[in-house]
């Protein structure tokens, strides 16, 4: 059985399909053995019936109380033993009357019981002592003259069972052959059926994270093996962008962090090199520690999103006010937005909320609002609105910046992705806010969009599901 598993799939395949074949015929074979050796002993017994009437036309009873028979048509001759006919004729008390010479000391059965007792035997099957297999009929005949007698006629099975053996042989030859033959023609089919999987798993085989672009031939992508190359290739498209966002990641990464540890090392040789009084280097610590600041919240990103990408991360769930923490938000951005002169106004219900890790949520929103106070001008206003639908809860931030062109607004949840990189990079960004704030929400069921009407400013609106009131019973009241 283990070395059958080990075979390859052609292999077992003909093997399963030649047993279920070979099955089939046996049980066909043995179902057509059986009907055919019903109809021979039909024919037979049909034929038992008639010549027994025949041979009870013939009997007569002579004027000395003796038995004879006008004609012999029934008995075989002499030498024909076995495919001939065997009388015998008994008295009703059990006295043998006639018997075939060709029986010699051997009877077609025992005697018929004394009285009356005897009834009509239908055809069954009896073996002589000699070993000769017979088909036996009895019947009570009335003499015209004299008491009824029992008449016995028998005929040989051997041309039956000659018969039967021979067809049996036949198909104990034709059907082992029948079966090979189909085993090699399957073998051959399952070959040229599955060669196209064959070609598929030794230029599968060949491809490697360097060849990532290399694709599956496939003739006929309609059938199963065509559909198995399709998503093996769709697979191997998405590996490709797996392992193309991993190099940019990667490289983008080290891009990131380098800028801050090369201005960390800028600063401290050439402060080294300068000579100073207590507000210089206190002034360039202030400048190392701000990049070392803008280093550990680009570490922080880079583990968050790590372990978003791990699956790692379990959301807290509570119940979650949408406006308390909106207003906590702003709270903690509002140092950022005073020195830019801005303002951050809230609009909204007090009694939206939803279900969510207030940790994780709080991040996304912090990211979004960040993200707006950023792309304003200095003097301009951010708005944050709660409001509500049907059934989801929605939090909009609105600047009134530039405005994203339509040709970034697909990418701009993307990892490190910047509409402007320069001006970006010099207010401390690193292109990882947007994505982790739309992590966060899908984490919690939402989703993220970008509308940009026309003219200056962007709204980021934020969709999440609000819990819903219960309803109450019918005939409950409050009062």
């Amino acid at each position: 059985m283990s070395s059958l598993r080990r075979a390859n799939l052609r292999t077992r395949l003909t093997l399963l399909y030649a047993s279920l074949l070979a099955v089939g015929l046996l049980l066909y074979a043995v179902g057509v053995s059986a009907f055919f050796l019903r109809n021979l002993r039909e024919e037979l017994d049909s034929s038992l019936h008639r010549d027994v009437e025949t041979v009870e036309g013939a009997l007569l009873a002579a004027p000395d109380g003796t038995l004879q028979i006008s004609s012999r048509e029934g008995e075989a001759e002499e030498g024909e033993l076995e495919h001939g006919y065997f009388l015998e004729v008994w008295s009703q008390q059990g006295s043998l009357i006639y018997h075939s010479a060709q029986l010699r000391n051997q009877v077609l059965g025992l005697p018929p019981g004394k009285g009356a007792g005897f009834s009509r035997q239908d055809p069954h099957s009896i073996r002589l002592p000699s070993g000769m297999r017979l088909r036996t009929i009895s019947r009570l005949h009335h003499m015209a003259v004299g008491n009824p007698v029992v008449v016995r006629l028998a005929v040989s099975e051997e041309p039956l069972w000659r018969e039967f053996w021979e067809m049996v042989t036949v198909l104990g030859f034709g059907l082992p052959l029948t079966v090979i033959a189909v085993a090699l023609t399957g073998y051959l089919v399952a070959a040229r059926a599955l060669k196209p999987v064959d070609a598929m798993a030794q230029h599968a085989a060949q491809i490697t994270a360097e060849q990532l672009n290399e694709r599956l031939q496939i003739e006929n992508p309609n059938d199963e093996l065509g559909q198995l190359g399709v998503a093996f290739n769709a697979t191997l498209a998405r590996l490709e962008r797996s392992f193309d966002q991993l190099r940019k990641f990667t490289a983008d990464a080290s891009h990131e962090l380098r800028t801050p540890l090369t201005a960390i090392q800028s600063v401290g040789e050439v402060s080294l090199q300068m000579h100073g009084d207590v507000r210089y280097y206190r002034n360039t610590i202030g400048s190392m520690l701000e990049e070392t600041n803008r280093l550990a919240a680009l570490v922080d990103n880079l583990l968050t999103m790590a372990r978003a990408d791990a699956g790692r991360m379990q959301l807290q769930r509570a119940q979650v006010n949408l406006l308390d923490l909106a207003t906590e938000t702003v709270k903690f951005l509002e140092v950022l937005a005073e020195e830019r002169h801005q303002a951050i106004r809230i609009d909204g219900t007090g009694e939206l909320t939803v279900a969510a890790d207030r940790t994780v949520l709080r991040q996304a929103l912090v990211n979004v609002v960040h993200n707006a106070v950023k792309y304003s001008p200095d003097g301009g206003e951010v708005r944050v609105r709660i409001r509500e639908t049907e059934s989801d809860a929605i939090v909009e931030v609105q600047d009134n910046g530039p405005g994203i062109p339509m040709e970034h607004r697909d990418r701009i949840f993307e990892r490190f992705y910047r509409v402007d990189k320069s001006r970006t990079r010099a207010a401390g960004g690193a292109g990882l806010g947007l994505s982790i704030a739309a992590w966060a929400v899908s984490m919690h069921g939402g989703r993220i969009e970008v509308v940009c009407e026309p003219g200056p400013g962007s709204t980021f609106r934020i969709r999440l599901p609000k819990i819903l009131p219960a309803v109450a019973p019918a005939g409950y009241s409050n009062s």
